[in-house]
């Protein structure tokens, strides 16, 4: 099994999960940039793709940060062992398609992975796949903007529970190289702390190089 439920009853949350789980619009919404000049260059020096780089440094950091790793199904809170991510992918006519790709613990083995996932959605048109489910990571780039702040499309009569990550356009500030990032996630299961700690997370695994 991918995850375990929670014993609500012995869980620290409780209270927290029990006031905003019906809420109409449980999630909330962060934006802050991060540093990424020693990932960029590892990228340069290695001819490797920084977007995959920035995929796995995010896998690292949700997974490192267990609030991210809760989810609810079938109105129960649960923890999955780790989780996936799906990002989109554009494809040359304009398009997009979501794309599936599961945690690798090594750098090498998750290019791989990336790599095909990558190159088997810009030849499709399917948009979402098969193996979507809660145990991912909804995520987008915009590289064409230094965002500030963001919001997500997104239906209310589901119960979600996924965080949703996206990246914007690199810009230089004070002699480093920045990145904006935006997260949102249920409030239900995770607060403004857990977001601190994945952005922690995520600063360094960008700049630790594999």
């Amino acid at each position: 099994m991918r995850y375990k439920k929670i014993d609500i009853d012995s869980w620290k949350r409780k209270p927290h999960y029990l006031f905003f789980k019906d809420f109409d619009e449980p999630f909330f919404g962060v934006a802050f940039n991060v540093k990424v000049g020693k990932g960029y260059e590892f990228c340069k020096e290695h001819n490797r793709s920084f977007f995959i780089y920035y995929l796995y440094a995010v896998l690292k950091a949700v997974n490192a940060v267990k609030e991210f790793r809760y989810r609810i199904v079938d109105d129960v809170p649960v923890v999955f062992d780790t989780v996936s991510i799906s990002p989109t992918v554009k494809r040359d006519d304009g398009t997009f398609g979501f794309s599936y790709m599961e945690y690798a613990e090594s750098f090498a083995e998750f290019y791989k992975l990336a790599e095909m996932e990558m190159k088997r959605v810009r030849v499709g048109n399917d948009l979402v796949p098969s193996e979507n489910d809660a145990g991912t990571i909804h995520f987008s780039a915009l590289p064409w903007l230094k965002f500030t702040s963001l919001s997500h499309a997104r239906s209310f009569r589901e119960n979600d529970s996924v965080p949703k990550i996206s990246v914007g356009k690199l810009f230089e500030e004070g002699g480093a190289l920045m990145m904006p990032v935006s997260v949102h996630v249920n409030h239900a299961l995770a607060d403004g702390v857990h977001v601190g700690k994945f952005a922690e997370e995520f600063e360094g695994f960008l700049n630790k190089g594999y």
